[in-house]
């Protein structure tokens, strides 16, 4: 009888165990992880403009160098990243010719998420998803100049393959990018 009770009570704590993982791991899968990141490359001079655009993603018209950048992207689409120095690089000629080496002339930023996914049609695809704008700080780097935090949720595609994320001008020319 001992062993009865003792087999009843195994098996419902192992039932209990693989319910609860289930119900932990279904709740979870809306918040998993995608990307981390802890670097972004800033657009160098072959990357301003339309001409090498990536994922049909310009570049800003000038080069930009970055300090600092961390950040995530999650499946459920939540996103944040946080740059510090994102400004206009201070060694480009015609940026030194502008008067802004060093400075962060534009006072909002917004973040830009493109996958490849499978469109309707069963091909391959490229989705690019924005954020709306989020507050950067203006000025030189040295003074605290691009810096700014973009917290937001996008509707991501289903799948989202090989994620790359860009912290973008109002317009939408990117100036700083994962994947460095």
């Amino acid at each position: 009888m001992k062993r009865l009770i003792y087999l009843g009570v195994t098996l419902t704590i192992a039932a209990a165990s693989v319910f609860t993982g289930l119900s932990a791991s279904g709740a979870g899968a809306k918040s998993m992880t995608i990307m981390e990141f802890s670097t972004m490359a800033g657009v160098p001079r072959p990357y301003t403009g339309t001409t090498n655009a990536i994922r049909g993603i310009p570049g800003g018209g000038l080069p930009w160098v970055i300090n600092t950048a961390t950040g995530e992207l999650k499946q459920s689409g939540d996103l944040e990243v946080k740059v510090t120095g994102l400004v206009l690089d201070p060694n480009d000629p015609a940026v030194i010719a502008g008067g802004n080496a060093g400075k962060n002339p534009i006072a909002n930023f917004k973040a830009s998420v493109s996958c490849q996914t499978v469109d309707a049609s069963g091909s391959a695809a490229v989705v690019n998803v924005s954020t709306g704008l989020f507050p950067a700080t203006m000025g030189l780097a040295s003074a605290g100049g691009g810096n700014a935090k973009i917290e937001a949720h996008l509707e991501l595609p289903m799948p989202c393959l090989a994620p790359i994320i860009f912290v973008t001008s109002p317009g939408g020319a990117w100036f700083a990018a994962t994947g460095f």
